[in-house]
Formats: C-alpha cells, sequence, structure tokens
C-alpha cells in the first residue's frame, strides 16, 4: 500500500512538471509583454532594459527553472499588468473562487446522488421523469447561456437575487475574505454556484442511475431482498456502495473541471476569483499571472486525482488485494 502511495506521488510530480512545461512554452506565443508595459514613446533602449529587468532575454530553460524555483517556494513572481507579487495577488482572489468552486461542488455531489438513486428506484414514477427530463437542460445548454437565462429570470424579471459581484464579504483572517456570514454574500453565491455545478450534477445524478439500475439486476441484490431484507437497506447498504466506484472516478474529474471551468462563470456574474484574473491576464499578456494560474489548476487537479486512486483502494477490497499483490 505504501509503495502504492509513493508511485502515485511521484507520477504526479511528474504530471506537474511536463504540465508546467507546455504551459510555459505556449506563453512565448501569446504576445510581447513589453508592448502593454512601455507606451507608444518608448525606445529601443528601453525595451532592452526593461526585457533585461524581467529575465526575458534568459534562455528558455533558464526561464523555465527560475519559474519552477521560485513557485516551489511560492514565488511566482511579479505581475506584468499590476506590478505586485502575483502570489499576493492570487491570495487575494482564491477565496472568491474556492468558495464559489466548493458550493457548486456540494450542489453538484448532494443534488446529483440523490437524484441518481430517486431516478434509479422510482424509474417508472413521475417525479423521476421530469428530474430527467429537466437534466437535459443541463447537459444540452451551455454554461453561459445558462448564466444569461439565470440573470434574466431571477435578476432582471423577478429581482430576488443579484446578477453580479460577490456581494459584502467579511475579513477572517490575515488574508480569508468570505461572503458566507453576510446576507447579500449568501445570495450573490446561489446563481453563480447553480450555474457552475448545474452541468457536473446532471453527469453525476446520470451516471449514479445508469450504475446502480445495472447493479439492483445482480444476483447478490435478489438474495438480499429474498433474505428478508428491508428494500432501504438493500439500495443504500448494499447497491449504492457497489456504484461508487466509477461514481467517484468521473465525480473528481468533475471536481477539477469546476475550479477549471470557473473561468466562464466568473465571466458571466463578474465574479472576482482568479478565473476572472486569467482572463485580464490574458489581455494585458500578464505571463506570470497567467503560469501560476495554469500552475495552481495543474495542483489541484492531480491532487484530486491522487486522492481518487487512494478511494479505489480504501472502497474496494479488490483492488487493495491487486496492490498488496503487486507490492510483493
Amino acid at each position: 500500500m505504501l509503495a502504492y502511495i509513493i508511485r502515485r506521488v511521484f507520477q504526479s510530480l511528474l504530471v506537474l512538471l511536463i504540465v508546467g512545461l507546455i504551459a510555459f512554452s505556449m506563453f512565448r506565443f501569446v504576445g510581447d509583454p513589453i508592448d502593454n508595459m512601455l507606451g507608444q514613446e518608448r525606445t529601443m533602449e528601453d525595451i532592452d532594459r526593461l526585457r533585461d529587468q524581467l529575465g526575458l532575454n534568459d534562455p528558455f530553460v533558464v526561464q523555465y527553472w527560475n519559474f519552477l524555483t521560485g513557485a516551489m517556494q511560492g514565488d511566482f513572481g511579479m505581475s506584468y499588468r499590476q506590478g505586485r507579487p502575483v502570489a499576493e495577488i492570487l491570495l487575494e482572489r482564491a477565496p472568491a473562487t474556492l468558495e464559489l468552486a466548493g458550493v457548486s461542488a456540494l450542489f453538484a455531489i448532494v443534488f446529483g446522488i440523490g437524484f441518481g438513486v430517486l431516478t434509479a428506484i422510482r424509474r417508472d414514477g413521475v417525479l423521476a421523469n421530469v428530474v430527467m427530463t429537466v437534466s437535459l437542460i443541463g447537459v444540452s445548454l451551455p454554461t453561459f447561456l445558462i448564466g444569461i437565462l439565470l440573470i434574466y429570470i431571477f435578476s432582471v424579471e423577478l429581482g430576488w437575487l443579484p446578477s453580479f459581484g460577490r456581494g459584502e464579504v467579511v475579513r477572517v483572517g490575515s488574508w480569508w475574505t468570505t461572503g458566507f456570514l453576510t446576507e447579500s454574500g449568501l445570495k450573490a453565491l446561489i446563481l453563480p454556484s447553480i450555474t457552475l455545478g448545474l452541468y457536473q450534477m446532471t453527469l453525476i445524478m446520470r451516471l449514479v442511475r445508469s450504475e446502480m439500475l445495472e447493479v439492483l439486476r445482480q444476483d447478490y441484490i435478489r438474495f438480499a431482498r429474498a433474505r428478508g431484507l428491508r428494500e432501504r437497506s438493500v439500495n443504500f447498504r448494499h447497491a449504492l456502495k457497489n456504484t461508487m466506484v466509477p461514481v467517484i472516478t468521473v465525480t473528481g474529474l468533475q471536481l477539477g473541471s469546476i475550479i477549471a471551468f470557473a473561468i466562464i462563470t466568473e465571466t458571466v456574474f463578474q465574479w472576482p476569483g482568479v478565473g476572472l484574473l486569467f482572463i485580464n491576464a490574458i489581455q494585458f499578456v500578464d505571463i506570470p499571472v497567467m503560469a501560476a494560474y495554469l500552475m495552481l489548476i495543474s495542483v489541484m487537479f492531480v491532487g484530486i486525482n491522487l486522492i481518487v486512486d487512494l478511494l479505489y483502494v480504501a472502497i474496494d477490497p479488490r483492488l487493495r488485494a491487486d496492490t498488496t499483490a503487486r507490492a510483493k
């Protein structure tokens, strides 16, 4: 088991290095940040001096090595646009994105698993058919269109919820800000979290439904019912538990995509998170911010996948036995 964990951690670190190399290579073709940092009155001496200060004249290998060594120490350089440390900017924006992603993930998991179980157990019921029909909206419509539709209904027509911004926030600790402690902050979370989590919720729901329908047809489920076990025990203790391995796989990937694709939702709702920061960084060719953002997303994706792999071994005894046999 320990050897398996060490191997997976090593593979995760290797993936991070490759992703960082690819991302850093792509930024060479985005544009020249000097064009946005200096005015039209610039001279060649000004350009050369600034390029030397930023290290843009160094070989690519040197630039990448400096970025990696700095990133491992929490130093992502200075923002070309704001002239401030990138780590400081990310700390200011991270709470907004993490709260939005956390609420969206909770919404997707709770309602996805709940509706999936409901539509599997009561697959011929009226409520199950309504849920399956409505779920087509989450699968079919793009995220930005769902956001615009929610804004039109609940902000423009009904006036119940705000259409942009994070609302009033409260500072907790030295750098964390939260909207959970204010009414306007809670209201501001509702529409973007539903927009971001709806697609993931429908995928989880449909996967849980299909897997659970397959499990309910197995012989051991019939045997459990023949023994006189209660229907709730059969459905949740036996059937649902054996559907969780593929569900954990997709759920883990979807949780990573919630953070990665928060860019679209943050743009629609003008949510002051790292996704909106990344969009602005692209417009101004702010390479340190773009590199730090992609590395942050890569770390989250790799971390989530690592947790998912470890959950496999913890949930499925067959995988645990296979891992132990390989280690020997």
